[in-house]
């Protein structure tokens, strides 16, 4: 009885196995994790923040990196031919002061801010 279940028991350590398969799997279904709960995400909040950014207009509520909050009065493009770009400036009221940022320097826009309403 003890002699037929070592003889099998020897075989399937005789038996070569091969783990590369396996591993090449195991990686492949943490990376696909990964990408799926950190990187796309992260990718698709970038570009509607972007897209928020380059569609400001006047009356429009900001916040800065710095974490100033306030109106935009005024956005100057500075690229050829009238071309938005990123390094625009843009002139915000926040409080009594006026303030003028680049617009890469946007850390989140809100809606447009009520009419005769304080921006700070």
């Amino acid at each position: 009885m003890i002699a037929p279940a070592l003889a099998s028991f020897a075989l399937l350590q005789a038996a070569p196995t091969s783990a590369v398969p396996q591993t090449i799997f195991m990686y492949g279904a943490i990376f696909a994790i990964f990408y799926f709960v950190l990187i796309r995400p992260q990718q698709k909040q970038r570009k509607q923040h972007e897209e928020r950014v380059k569609t400001l207009k006047k009356g429009d509520e900001i916040v800065t990196a710095g974490g100033i909050v306030g109106e935009v009065l005024h956005i100057a493009a500075t690229g050829k031919d009238g071309a938005a770009t990123l390094a625009d400036r843009i002139t915000i009221k926040s409080g009594e002061s006026k303030l003028i940022v680049e617009r890469g320097r946007i850390a989140a826009v809100g809606g447009t801010a009520a009419p005769g309403a304080p921006a700070a």
